[in-house]
């Protein structure tokens, strides 16, 4: 390949990244003028902006999503949430939607925001993420939520993110940041990882799978590119809380039982391959896994609550999450009753 042709590979690439920001971060301000956007009419209310790491940086900021019926006592099961956005756009802000859906339902949710690639490499985000997760251990009370009631869920990067973390609390990590989550003793009841790129490493591999559009490759490779060190880690599985599926598909045991997971994906999403294979490597390891397969949908298709597969895919991730609580679990009727009234 010539100077002049890479140089232009790196320029569309560039010019691509922006623009998928530019519409995501636009479709999810246009949804905030929803009518039933406003929180109060779902019986939720927020708090924003709290730190969960005292740098002063935007980055470690959460926002509390809680549903104001309840006392302050009540002992709420608990969702963290991490946005997606190929680590390296979006927020807490363009992700409100996600959890209202979990508060509404009658969780206390902690949505974050984390360092973004590429100024923020690997393994700035995960970092951010397992002291994310610390911070509600230890805060969730703060707010009537219940931590050892504490589902972890995200899509896209932020499912490889909250996969991540989970390996972090029940594997003995070197890091010192993943020994932290570790120390907490506090193990996920769910990780809900939608739509996720579970190896960011070799991201070539999706291309060999399946023919796909040029610019559908490059995003990827952007993803990649972006997020991982330009050098590859000297020490022995270095990339692994990138790569969290390679760590299943080496068959490594935990030292703490992981709990179950629920895995959300579209067939003509183009990183499709990495459900599957997690979902078949979590089988390796001893591990609960449900995998919901819809034909012909999407990347992060479950965001689209219009459509009658994010509804469909919405209901079974919150009975999933449910159905050990059963004071907590609502009628399929009921819970339709529930996502018809989101914007």
């Amino acid at each position: 390949m010539t100077t002049k042709q890479s140089l232009k590979i790196r320029i569309r690439k560039h010019v691509g990244a922006v623009a998928i920001e530019h519409a995501l971060g636009g479709f999810a301000r246009v949804s905030r003028l929803h009518p039933r956007a406003r929180l109060s009419l779902h019986g939720v209310e927020r708090i924003r902006d709290v730190a969960y790491r005292r740098t002063g940086s935007h980055a470690h900021l959460l926002d509390v999503y809680r549903p104001i019926a309840r006392p302050i006592a009540s002992h709420l099961p608990v969702v963290l949430y991490v946005h997606g956005g190929a680590f390296r756009m979006l927020s807490k802000d363009s992700h409100w939607l996600m959890a209202l859906a979990f508060a509404r339902r009658g969780h206390l949710v902690f949505n974050i925001n984390y360092r973004l690639a590429p100024k923020h490499r690997f393994p700035a985000a995960i970092e951010d993420v397992c002291a994310a997760y610390a911070w509600v251990v230890e805060n969730a009370a703060r707010w009537g939520g219940d931590a050892t009631r504490i589902v972890v869920a995200g899509e896209s990067a932020g499912a490889n993110l909250v996969t991540s973390l989970t390996i972090a609390t029940t594997y003995h990590r070197r890091e010192p940041w993943a020994r932290a989550a570790f120390d907490m003793g506090v193990v996920p009841r769910a990780t809900l990882p939608a739509c996720g790129m579970f190896q960011v490493s070799d991201p070539a591999r999706f291309a060999r799978r399946r023919k796909l559009p040029a610019w559908t490759a490059e995003h990827i490779d952007v993803c990649s590119e972006g997020y991982l060190p330009k050098t590859a880690f000297a020490a022995p599985h270095g990339l692994d809380l990138a790569d969290p599926l390679l760590v299943f598909e080496r068959g490594d045991r935990p030292l703490r039982p992981l709990p179950p997971f629920f895995i959300i994906a579209g067939t003509h999403d183009p990183i499709f391959d990495d459900s599957r294979r997690l979902h078949a490597a979590l089988g390796k390891v001893g591990a609960e896994s449900e995998l919901a397969v819809y034909p012909g949908e999407v990347h992060a298709f479950h965001a689209l609550v219009w459509r009658p597969a994010a509804r469909d895919a919405w209901r079974r991730m919150l009975e999933f999450v449910e159905k050990g609580d059963a004071d907590e679990t609502l009628s399929r009727h009921e819970t339709r009753a529930t996502l018809r009234g989101l914007p």
